[in-house]
């Protein structure tokens, strides 16, 4: 394949390979963003406007330097269930803007400061694990949604809708290793519509709602102070915050494989300051409309290296497509009626692949178990975040599972002997 950039970052395309362009960078990241509401029972169509407004936000903040698009965050879905079951989905909301904030300091500290401080606090060995436990903790939702179903209030295990989920993993699985290009890109959202088909064909889809749906409909917002009450608890904080830890570092990490990707040092300009403000801003909107968290998408870096097309202008056009398809009444019905089987067939797919990049990660970065000192920080991360273990104070001060691992992997890492020597190998194999 030529390396020929076909569209560069501030070209803009004609009108009709524009629609094209755009649509393609939308349909590449639709799957995901409407799965992680799914999961943790928001809007789909809140999800998929707030990722619009978001990815308009990112670029302007970024000062149309940027080619990413935001979508719903994965590493969140286990702090949100978790913050709905302390204090209904108002706190995860709260919670969400909390995050916007942590971003929106890390950001001014950068600005002031420069970035070679994050990695010190953040290096593969603590990032890794806690990725891998981001994936691993939530196993069990994937397998329950994938095989059971509610019988009187009671989960059971139901074999045709097992079958859906193997038929929609299948498909997913299929897109990804014996397809090229654009379906490559796309496992999520062909393999839900394959499950649907085929949960169609086995009558386990409960179809009736779409025919009442109106085909423009206002998506249901979830607003502070009129939907629920702005309360802030420290269980709350240490349930969402500390999963910035991860994200962050995600940030990073997208920012410098895009940049590979269009040859261009996105951590000096605009700046990880400005990106990563970008990112923060868009998911406070997020929260305060009701979507879940935001990251940037690997789906459309992927997207643009294989067409060579890096137009601000047509992931503006993927945004802005978004947030009209947020407004169709009639494709969110659709969406509300996707078994739940399918739902946890795909779940399976990508929740294995998050445990796996975070095991890559070590892997990349040739982080040496030989050594004690990385041994005992993966392994602490891994059994306290899979386990679940919490520390719990009072009724309204408790941290556990992904949150404490997090927070004792940076401590760990900050406090055993040897750290020095472990940065330098870390910047060596840079």
């Amino acid at each position: 394949m030529s390396n020929t950039t076909v569209l560069d970052v501030h070209e803009k395309p004609p009108a009709g390979k524009w629609l094209a362009l755009s649509l393609q960078h939308m349909f590449a990241m639709f799957g995901a963003t409407i799965l992680v509401p799914q999961l943790v029972g928001l809007s789909p169509a809140i999800a998929l406007l707030t990722s619009g407004i978001a990815t308009i936000i990112f670029i302007l903040v970024t000062r149309f330097k940027v080619p990413a698009y935001l979508g719903s965050s994965f590493a969140f879905i286990a702090p949100i269930l978790a913050a709905k079951e302390s204090g209904g989905i108002g706190s995860a909301m709260i919670g969400s803007m909390f995050v916007a904030l942590v971003y929106s300091l890390v950001s001014l500290i950068i600005w002031r400061t420069g970035s070679g401080w994050i990695m010190k606090i953040l290096p593969p060995v603590v990032v890794g694990p806690v990725i891998m436990v981001i994936g691993l903790a939530v196993a069990p939702v994937a397998v329950n949604m994938a095989s059971t179903i509610e019988v009187n209030g009671v989960d059971e295990y139901n074999l045709l809708h097992f079958s859906a989920a193997l038929v929609t993993l299948a498909t997913a699985i299929i897109c990804l290793m014996f397809f090229r290009g654009v379906i490559s890109l796309m496992p999520v959202l062909i393999g839900i519509i394959v499950g649907y088909i085929y949960s169609l064909a086995i009558g386990i889809v409960e179809y009736e709602k779409i025919f009442a749906a109106k085909f423009i409909e206002v998506p249901q917002f979830l607003l502070p102070g009129i939907d629920y009450e702005f309360v802030i608890t420290p269980t709350l904080l240490l349930i969402m915050v500390p999963i910035s830890i991860v994200t962050i570092s995600e940030h990073i990490g997208h920012q410098l494989v895009l940049g590979k990707v269009v040859e261009r040092d996105f951590i000096k300009d605009p700046g990880l300051n400005r990106s990563l403000l970008g990112d923060g801003l868009g998911t406070l909107i997020s929260g305060l409309l009701g979507g879940p968290p935001k990251t940037t998408y690997g789906e459309n870096i992927g997207v643009m290296a294989i067409t060579r097309v890096y137009s601000v202008y047509v992931i503006l056009g993927a945004a802005v497509f978004a947030i009209l398809f947020s407004f169709n009444g009639t494709l969110m019905a659709v969406i509300s009626t996707i078994p739940k089987a399918v739902l946890g067939g795909i779940s399976i797919l990508l929740f294995g692949i998050i445990a796996s990049s975070g095991l890559r990660m070590l892997v990349d970065h040739k982080v040496d178990f030989g050594e004690q000192r990385n041994l005992v920080i993966c392994s602490v991360i891994l059994v306290i975040g899979i386990g679940g273990a919490s520390i719990n104070v009072s009724e309204t001060f408790q941290v556990g599972g992904m949150a404490l691992a997090a927070i004792i992997g940076v401590l760990l890492n900050l406090i055993l002997p040897g750290r020095d020597k472990a940065t330098l190998a870390d910047e060596t194999t840079e």
